[in-house]
């Protein structure tokens, strides 16, 4: 799974249109698609429209407007992408567009239960 991290902010960073970054990932997304390997993906909506589901420790979950992440960079969306390794999944998420924009990456494998 790549789970693409973006800056938050207002406007797109210096040097980049918005018109070039939607090209950007519709070229990535078509690619992703083109080589067979994509099993989901979607952007998310921004981090003022997250609710967050807590434990509280007595039994009852506390809920929470908002995501309360200490960090510059917000969770913009996901691929899942079937590959045969890691550094297929490197390369992939090193082609990703948030990385043009200062932002990140993490790949993780997806745990299959059976």
């Amino acid at each position: 799974m790549l789970l693409i991290y973006v800056p938050e902010a207002s406007e797109p960073p210096a040097g980049t249109e918005p018109r070039d970054m939607n090209e950007a990932w519709i070229s990535y997304d078509k690619a992703v698609a083109d080589a067979g390997i994509r099993v989901a993906g979607d952007a998310l909506h921004g981090p003022a429209t997250a609710t967050t589901v807590r434990g509280s420790g007595n039994g009852s979950p506390d809920t929470t407007d908002g995501p309360f992440a200490e960090t510059r960079e917000v969770l913009g969306g996901y691929y899942v992408l079937d590959l045969p390794d890691l550094d297929s999944a490197l390369e992939w998420a090193g082609r990703c567009p948030a990385t043009a924009v200062g932002g990140a990456v993490e790949v993780r494998p997806v745990v299959e239960f059976r």
